[in-house]
């Protein structure tokens, strides 16, 4: 039986135009003890086969590598939750199946691991537009409860993506992932820093996460996807409080501010005003978050929408390209 450092989990709907690069990064890891579990959820196009093809090319890791496939289609949560049962690494990672990676990205996460006894390791990425690529730099702190403050105020990212996690953190604590609720299920991050005793940094990017859609938000986001983005959004307040009492209140609050603000840069204005209005009052006190990101919020809160829309203009049109 393998004994694997790092169990990678990948589920798989309709990503035939990338998996092949997906996969390959994957397949080119420089770390050797590495378990591929590739969920298919029930995808209708050629992805399986295209990835299949890409696994031929591999034989060396041939017996590394697991796809497993769902009868019908469960969505991401449950795909990962999936990949969760089946994993045996000391530790988990999660790829996206349109996204790729840099070939020292599982080998230099898990040394650092190990060296510093961390349970999550994370890393700085790269976002991906039509036309440029940003580097996304990620803060460095000492203690999961500063990482956690930082996540729920706006000021680190808990993307599923960029972060080595230790498997017992998800078995010895019961934490999985929301089947049935899509959006914002990379949130569950946050579960599982609640319950880190020991986290560590690495200061470079090797995640490129596409994003040609600039507009997503407000094309994809259906009234059943707010849905879910709420339920997620309320698990995480439970949660949350449930171990810490109020001790995270203005946190909390922080986070509530953070889910709502891209309704602004997409010209949601009422959607905005009328969700978590009970926040608005700690607007000015995130610190985490850039003072134009403040300034912004604090007009929508007195209702100036002509400048938001203004700043929103120009961050699409030079920015987001």
């Amino acid at each position: 039986m393998n004994n694997f450092k790092v169990s990678v989990i990948i589920p798989i709907y309709k990503v035939e135009a990338f998996i092949e690069r997906c996969a390959t990064t994957l397949m080119e890891q420089t770390l050797r003890d590495v378990e591929y579990i590739f969920v298919d959820d029930a995808t209708p196009d050629k992805s399986i086969q295209i990835l299949e093809e890409v696994i031929s090319r591999y034989p060396e890791r041939k017996s590394q590598v697991r796809i497993v496939r769902h009868e019908e289609n469960k969505g991401l949560p449950a795909a990962r939750n999936t990949g969760l049962a089946l994993a045996t690494g000391e530790y988990i990672f999660h790829c996206d199946s349109d996204d790729y990676v840099e070939p020292a990205l599982l080998e230099d996460l898990y040394h650092t691991a190990q060296a510093q006894n961390a349970e999550i390791v994370w890393s700085d990425w790269y976002l991906t537009f039509a036309e440029n690529e940003q580097y996304m730099k990620q803060p460095s702190f000492d203690t999961p409860m500063e990482a956690l403050k930082a996540m729920l105020s706006g000021g680190m990212k808990y993307n599923v993506w960029n972060k080595l996690v230790r498997r017992s953190l998800y078995t010895d604590y019961g934490i999985e992932f929301p089947a049935g609720y899509g959006m914002g299920e990379d949130m569950t991050m946050m579960m599982l820093f609640a319950h880190a005793k020991r986290v560590a940094y690495v200061p470079q990017a090797y995640y490129h996460y596409i994003k040609t859609n600039t507009n997503a938000f407000s094309q994809t986001y259906s009234e059943r996807h707010l849905e879910e983005l709420k339920h997620n959004v309320q698990r995480i307040i439970d949660y949350m409080q449930e171990i810490y009492g109020e001790t995270l209140e203005k946190e909390l609050n922080f986070f509530k501010l953070d889910v709502k603000f891209p309704f602004l840069i997409t010209g949601q204005y009422k959607r905005w005003s009328t969700w978590y209005p009970e926040a608005n009052k700690y607007i000015l006190q995130n610190r985490h978050i850039p003072s134009r990101s403040r300034y912004i919020q604090w007009l929508a809160a007195k209702r100036q929408y002509w400048v938001v829309g203004m700043y929103s203009w120009i961050l699409n049109s030079f920015v987001h390209r």
